[in-house]
């Protein structure tokens, strides 16, 4: 709806209250992002129509006076201060308010509005614009808060006096502390903490209070001591409050928000450890022992904050030498310990699964698992403070209590057992290897549980988080047999059982892989079992990848010959089905569904990936090469099944290296010949990790030069048009992968050639393709090629780059500019200026000429004269020496320009044409 119905729609008396609240927002819509469409002079009466709007929804509605308030304050910050009269819209208010006092609560709510609306980028200003209003605003904050003071003794705007006092507080941090704690604002809003009906809003106040004293550049602590020791003991008069069971649950969590803002941002004070700071701690630690999580929880990165003050070497630099600074630190931990031991019992309880999450719906069980993963990073941090055996110790005394009550109860609680478990499997790093007191008994405990699949899960999972510590228990312990016949017994019960026993045998064949090396035959049997399917295992196929993994690096520790062997026991079971599948013949390989192929390919990916023999990998990929080969001819169409096999080839690569021998010749030839007919995209990626493989190796010159001269010559024939380009982003993502390697490995077969300088031009034409990895890609290629002359060996290579991009330097500027100022997402905007940067620096003046003729292209409507000099001199530091970071923030500001609204951004596309490779805006450079 355009602006000027909607402002005639506001002011009908007529209109109903949806077309109120329809028109008011699209009015402050219109007055944000397209206010440069007035004509000159025109924002007079747009001023004036909102100054009427803003007295006829005085009293409401509410929802339609916000959006004429917000209105207002994006007009504020478009038009200069003097267009307000003397001193600025604040001002201007100040003098409304005194001669309309009956006008007051639109009034207010303007005020309180203003502030805020200084962070919204929804308002299309330029940014120096918008800087200067927040420094305009900033001068006039006394005034504001001189207005709100005068207001404070109406009782009916009291709530809308503390709302625009915490606005303030929020945006202008100037206010002296001594100033503030005498100040009438702040005693009200103290006061006000007591009162149900407006402790929201003090408690509001109060936290940006709380803010001002502890803020960048708000002075020494001893200068916010007078603010900061009225404030916490009216806070921590609360406390009361806090612990009452008939309290509304906002205004608890409003209080509890309140304590932890005080913890947080006093940590250091806290840190200190007087006995008011362990006052707080304790009153921290009611918080944290509220029954509610979302309130318990807020209290959380306190203690995270709490553990980092007191653990970091910087809290005591100000002791001078080595003997105090650890005497301190000592101290504060001994100090510390026992609150931290009590935040471990208080919150270890909140993992307990409740009775009936059987019920609970897909939504309340994933908050459940938020909660676990939230206690555990608590439980982290005390482990940094009291120490992973220390920790342990606490745990474990839980883990006593919940399994001595399941052996006494006739009918046992599975719940606290399961819940200590999870919190000691939580800590598992931070236990030493050489704990021997409380884990022997855990583990020793684990066998007599109680069944249940949970209870069973996480004694998986506690399993394979002490894989390492398993791995260091003394031999005559034989702790290993029984773990293992409960991993047996997780992936005999349930999917996700089997799911947590088969990630835990991973884990415990890595870490205890040379206990098993005498073991092989028991290993296998479980292998044999989960992988065929049948003998009562429910291990899923992506799960039965951890058993293949698990298998493989056992593997890896046995000598060549019997890893030849194990190699060859392990691979059967997954060749086997493929090899059986092709002799039912081509037909029927052509047309059963590719997951009866890749669940076993994929297997032998991880085989390949994880066995590190190359020599003996060698000759297992040589010899299931022909299989590997005929799934190849046989599925090339078919896009999932060639990703896998190609990701297979690809580990192949990487664990064997020159080790492969002729297999490497024959996958090159085989992947050549099918990119021209299938156009699979993974055939580019493979090509690029045989090229970082095999690019510097002379011997496979030939092969490589034949690679990249058909690969490449296809693909730009896919790739002519931005078109195409989003039509296939995965051919471009991985061609421009491979061209980059190129560079990278073997420059001397790639650069050289015209197939490289087609790629460049084909580069030019997909650099504003929205799909974020191909774009990427695309970029990273353009700034190789320029960064090439300049790095060790690439001198070599000057003349053929010079002589490539000095013929399309104008065109690729002008499109790159493009990029900058709307073509391509700003999330982009770190590899654009990259890009830019690197031609700056490759090209200089050529650089500086091609970016000023395409700068002029931007009408004066979206850059004004002063804004294209500072583009160029952006362009000009770029080639100067720069850093990427200063020169992104740079670019950064211009962008924003070009992109404050739809409209300015049309304009500069249209101008810069990004898509016309053939619209040129300066004559060739050509020297």
């Amino acid at each position: 709806m355009p602006g000027r119905l909607a402002d005639s729609l506001l002011h009908d008396e007529s209109s109903n209250l949806e077309t109120l609240i329809f028109c008011s927002q699209t009015l402050r819509s219109k007055v944000q992002r397209d206010f440069e469409e007035l004509p000159a002079g025109a924002f007079r009466s747009l001023q004036d129509s909102l100054y009427v709007l803003l007295k006829k929804f005085n009293k409401g509605p509410a929802k339609v006076r916000t959006q004429i308030c917000i209105a207002i304050a994006a007009l504020a910050v478009h038009i200069p201060v003097e267009d307000w009269g003397a001193g600025g819209i604040v001002n201007w208010l100040s003098d409304e308010m005194k001669a309309h006092p009956e006008f007051i609560p639109g009034f207010l709510e303007l005020l309180i509005v203003l502030p805020q609306e200084t962070s919204s980028y929804k308002i299309a200003a330029r940014p120096e614009r918008r800087r200067q209003f927040e420094s305009d605003l900033c001068t006039s904050a006394n005034v504001a808060i001189s207005l709100l003071t005068a207001c404070m003794a109406i009782d009916q705007l009291k709530e809308q006096v503390l709302e625009g006092f915490s606005s303030w507080l929020r945006f202008c941090r100037g206010i002296s502390a001594s100033e503030l704690a005498s100040h009438p604002l702040v005693h009200m809003a103290l006061s006000s903490l007591n009162s149900d009906q407006f402790l929201e809003a003090a408690v509001n106040v109060t936290s940006e209070l709380i803010h001002a004293t502890v803020s960048h550049g708000s002075g020494t602590t001893a200068e916010q001591l007078p603010l900061i020791q009225i404030l916490v003991p009216h806070i921590m008069g609360l406390n009361e409050q806090l612990k009452d069971q008939s309290k509304d649950e906002e205004d608890v969590k409003a209080i509890a928000r309140l304590y932890a803002d005080m913890g947080e941002s006093y940590v250091d004070l806290i840190a200190a450890g007087s006995d008011d700071s362990i006052q707080i701690v304790n009153a921290l630690l009611d918080v944290t022992s509220h029954q509610e999580f979302d309130i318990c929880s807020m209290t959380f990165n306190f203690w995270h904050r709490l553990k980092r003050n007191l653990i970091r070497r910087e809290s005591y630099v100000s002791y001078g030498s080595e003997v105090a600074i650890e005497a301190e630190r000592n101290r504060r931990l001994l100090m510390f310990r026992p609150k931290f031991e009590s935040l471990v019992s208080l919150v270890s309880s909140r993992v307990e699964y409740p009775e009936d999450y059987h019920t609970f719906s897909e939504e309340d069980r994933r908050d459940f698992r938020h909660v676990r993963y939230a206690v555990s990073d608590v439980l982290l941090d005390a482990t940094d403070v009291l120490g992973g055996d220390s920790t342990l110790k606490v745990l474990s005394t839980k883990l006593a209590q919940a399994y001595g009550s399941c052996n006494t109860q006739q009918n046992p609680k599975w719940q606290p057992v399961e819940a200590a478990l999870f919190c000691i499997q939580a800590i598992a790093k931070s236990v030493s290897l050489e704990e021997r007191e409380i884990l022997p008994q855990v583990m020793s405990m684990l066998p007599c549980l109680p069944h249940n699949e949970q209870l069973l899960l996480t004694v998986c999972s506690t399993i394979g988080s002490f894989s390492k510590w398993i791995d260091a228990a003394p031999a005559e312990s034989s702790i290993l047999p029984p773990l293992v016949d409960i991993l047996n017994k997780g992936m005999s019960t349930s999917e996700d059982t089997a799911a947590a026993a088969s990630m835990a045998f991973k884990y415990i064949c890595e870490d205890c892989r040379r206990k098993f090396a005498g073991s092989l035959d028991g290993l296998f049997q479980i292998y044999h079992i989960a992988i065929s399917g049948v003998g009562g295992y429910k291990v899923s196929s992506e799960d039965s990848l951890h058993l293949v993994e698990a298998l493989s690096v056992v593997i890896t520790t046995l000598p060549p010959e019997s890893a030849r062997t194990a190699l060859e026991l392990i691979c059967q079971p997954v060749i086997n089905p493929l090899q059986e599948l092709i002799h039912q013949g081509d037909q029927i390989l052509q047309q059963i569904p590719a997951r009866q192929l890749t669940v076993h390919i994929d297997r032998l990916s991880s085989i390949f990936s994880n066995v590190k023999h190359p020599e003996v990998v060698a000759e297992a990929v040589n010899r299931y090469w022909p299989t590997l080969k005929i799934i190849f001819d046989q599925r090339a169409w078919d896009t999932r099944t060639m990703e896998s096999v190609c990701r297979s080839c690809k580990f192949a690569v990487r664990t064997c290296g020159r080790a492969m021998g002729m297999t490497i010749g024959a996958m090159l030839e085989e992947i050549q010949t099918l990119y021209q007919q299938h156009k699979q995209s993974c055939f580019l990626y493979l090509s690029s990790e045989v090229i970082k493989i095999f690019g510097s190796d002379p011997s496979c010159a030939d092969y490589l030069t034949n690679l990249i001269q058909i690969l490449f010559s296809h693909t730009v024939q896919l790739l002519r048009t931005i078109q195409d380009f989003t039509a296939r982003p995965d051919i471009a993502d991985d061609c421009y992968l491979l061209g980059s390697r190129c560079i990278r490995y073997c420059p001397n077969l790639f650069v050289p050639t015209e197939m490289f300088q087609r790629l460049v031009d084909c580069a030019m034409a997909g650099i504003t393709i929205q799909h974020r990895e191909a774009c990427k890609s695309i970029l990273s290629f353009l700034s190789d090629v320029f960064d090439l002359p300049n790095s060790s060996d690439g001198g070599n290579y000057r003349e053929f780059i010079n002589t490539i991009v000095l013929q399309r330097g104008a065109t690729l500027t002008r499109i790159m500019i493009a990029a900058l100022t709307g073509a391509l997402p700003s999330g982009r905007l770190e590899e654009v200026s990259y890009v830019l940067l690197s031609l700056s620096r490759a090209f200089g003046e050529n650089m500086l000429n091609w970016a000023r003729e395409s700068i002029n292209l931007i009408p004066p409507q979206a850059l004004t004269d002063a804004e294209r000099l500072r583009f160029l001199n952006i362009i000009s530091d770029a080639a100067s020496g720069s850093s990427l970071h200063t020169i992104t923030d740079r670019f950064g500001e211009i962008s924003d320009v070009c992109r404050r609204n739809k409209t300015v951004q049309d304009l500069v596309q249209s101008a810069l044409r990004p898509h016309d490779l053939t619209f040129t805006v300066v004559p060739q450079q050509l020297s």
